[in-house]
């Protein structure tokens, strides 16, 4: 049973790093389809899946075609009990699923603010009002989502789930724009970033390279924290 999903670029595109976790983490084969995202190519690319037009894009071995992430996450969950995507404790698993839920919804000050890049640490980028009141959310969101859970670091739900794939993303702009937060969300970003799955993914991401360079901002930088 092979999945098809569709991708953008690795380095910088959040939703695509969302749907290729969801396959990843959790041992389901999948054949990636690449999309242009930056060479205009993004329309045609996803033509054989249309209507959607956004990444990433499933489609199952049956031929049926999901887009957006919360569509495909259940899926998947559903196509799969026995996988545990959301957590198994009913209230874990509403929890978890409202987390996801926001994630798709909302942070737009920090989504838009800081965009995924998983190059490099800017130093010295100063958030706005929004962007720190989105920070508070996060934190009120992990801090109750743990307390739901009894999970003191680590994962949210203590087993990885498909709520730690929805905020491995905000994870990257936490680090990548080296954002004010407390001891214990930074340790939750850096364990994000840290996961083999997600090095091995930024691995094959630094493979490719643009010029221009999108979303580069014009602040000193240190090096990413952690190997590929």
């Amino acid at each position: 049973m092979t999945y098809d999903l569709y991708i953008a670029d690795r380095i910088y595109s959040s939703w695509s790093l969302r749907g290729w976790l969801m396959l990843e983490k959790f041992g389901l084969p999948c054949r990636l389809h690449m999309v242009g995202l930056y060479s205009g190519s993004m329309a045609r690319d996803l033509a054989e899946v249309a209507p959607a037009r956004l990444v990433p894009v499933l489609r199952t071995p049956e031929g049926t075609v999901v887009g957006e992430s919360l569509a495909i996450a259940e899926t998947l969950a559903e196509r799969h009990p026995d996988l545990g995507l959301w957590p198994a404790d009913p209230a874990q698993r509403a929890t978890a699923r409202w987390l996801a839920a926001e994630m798709v919804t909302g942070f737009t000050a920090l989504r838009g603010a800081c965009p995924m890049q998983l190059l490099r640490v800017y130093q010295g980028f100063e958030p706005s009002e929004a962007v720190r009141v989105d920070l508070a959310r996060l934190e009120t969101l992990w801090a109750h989502a743990r307390a739901i859970s009894g999970a003191t670091q680590g994962w949210l739900f203590g087993a990885y789930s498909l709520a730690d794939v929805f905020y491995t993303p905000v994870a990257a702009r936490i680090i990548g724009y080296d954002l004010p937060v407390s001891d214990e969300a930074r340790a939750y970003a850096l364990a994000l970033l840290s996961d083999a799955s997600v090095r091995a993914w930024r691995a094959e991401g630094l493979k490719v390279s643009y010029d221009p360079e999108p979303y580069r901002c014009d602040l000193p930088a240190t090096d990413w924290p952690i190997p590929a």
